[in-house]
């Protein structure tokens, strides 16, 4: 306990004497933390948003207007058994009438119709859009001509929708992008703070150099050095959260309500986010600190 209370009183002391290294360190770890504060749910979002655009893709299998009951439960039993297959739903034709004239702006057009000309469809979801071709080629495997056959007779056609390969481009080239963005950024934040220890442990080489001659093991002299980086990364994060919390009250709740895109922003947890971020942000100051010591404890 003796030996704590001197490693504290030593941490202190380091910093009040080289108060001008410390509050570099400080400031460019709030920096750092404030950047990935931001960053982690503008990248959570737009993951999201991504994974919502994807699982709206599906097929839709549309059928004859004769097709009877019993065609259409056993077509339905044959979908639902294919591999990767999610969920089938049938849609019959006063269903599809109804969903179209909800998504129709004027609802006079339908008025002049004299019948329903919609066919009734299946919509088949499957468990990831990078199997929809494997699942439509389930759903018309080639006969022995070579020629897609449809599985049942009550199948008219297989809709795949015309932007799907170019919004599951999109997609994953969106996702690819904000992997690199946050290995990038996690990368970059790691040197970043690394390197303002070091020249903050560089500023005080003399200090190690004389407890090393006075006889202080590796340990004894690193402690001091362990605890001063997890002050320095706590002070830090605490000052990149207060700016946090302060734009997350006067800027994201209050436009939340408005802007789709902002509301999004709220879709990962506050507290969470800013224990990691503390946390974070004192263990890297730590083994930044025990680290980048070790090169000035060699003999």
């Amino acid at each position: 306990m003796s030996r704590l209370a001197f490693f504290l009183g030593e941490a202190y002391r380091a910093l009040r004497r080289n108060a001008a290294p410390s509050l570099a360190a400080i400031v460019t770890i709030a920096v750092t933390v404030l950047l990935i504060g931001v960053l982690v749910p503008v990248l959570d979002a737009s993951g999201s948003k991504t994974e919502d655009v994807r699982s709206q893709l599906e097929l839709k299998v549309f059928l004859f207007d004769d097709a009877t009951n019993g065609e259409i439960t056993n077509l339905q039993d044959k979908i639902g058994a294919i591999p990767h297959v999610e969920d089938v739903e049938y849609v019959s034709p006063a269903q599809a009438l109804k969903i179209l004239e909800d998504r129709l702006e004027d609802k006079s057009l339908l008025d002049q119709l004299n019948s329903n000309p919609l066919p009734p469809a299946f919509n088949v979801k499957v468990d990831d859009p990078d199997n929809l071709e494997s699942v439509q080629t389930a759903l018309s495997p080639p006969d022995s001509t070579g020629k897609p056959q449809p599985i049942s007779a009550a199948i008219d056609e297989i809709v795949t929708g015309e932007q799907t390969q170019q919004i599951r481009e999109v997609t994953g080239a969106v996702k690819i992008l904000l992997a690199v963005i946050a290995v990038l950024l996690a990368v970059a934040s790691l040197f970043l703070v690394g390197n303002t220890i070091r020249l903050s442990i560089y500023a005080r080489r003399r200090e190690v150099e004389v407890m090393q001659l006075v006889g202080a093991t590796n340990w004894f002299i690193r402690w001091p050095f362990v605890i001063e980086g997890l002050v320095v990364g706590l002070f830090g994060a605490l000052i990149a959260v207060g700016i946090l919390f302060l734009g997350k009250v006067t800027i994201v709740d209050p436009l939340s309500d408005n802007f789709a895109l902002v509301e999004n922003l709220n879709t990962i947890s506050f507290g969470p986010l800013i224990a990691a971020l503390v946390m974070g942000a004192m263990v890297v100051a730590a083994l930044g600190s025990g680290v980048t010591l070790r090169r000035f404890l060699r003999i």
